[in-house]
């Protein structure tokens, strides 16, 4: 895994990370964005066109956000790989995790 979108997108979704990846592995969840570990050719460009500062390499990742990393692979579960955010749409449903976080 490459790029993790943490706790700073959670109600926000902006979606400038979206239009930026060249590869389409920025997918939406119900509450945030996540990005897909095995799809993610860590680019770097949505790393910067973050507003709030929500997405961080795998390796750069604040320690209070560490289990942000999981929480993106995790999310992926039921999903598999889909070769593509667009193929799917918006997913319907978070991560345990951040479906239940308080805002």
């Amino acid at each position: 895994m490459a790029y993790v979108v943490t706790d700073e997108c959670v109600d926000v979704q902006d979606r400038s990370c979206v239009e930026e990846c060249p590869v389409d592995c920025i997918y939406e969840g119900d509450r945030m964005m996540y990005i897909h570990p095995d799809e993610c050719v860590d680019c770097g460009r949505c790393e910067p066109v973050c507003p709030v500062t929500s997405i961080f390499h795998l390796e750069d990742l604040p320690a209070q956000r560490a289990h942000f990393g999981p929480i993106n692979a995790e999310f992926f579960g039921e999903i598999g790989r889909p070769g593509g955010a667009r193929k799917v749409g918006r997913i319907g449903h978070d991560h345990p995790a951040v479906a239940e976080s308080a805002t």
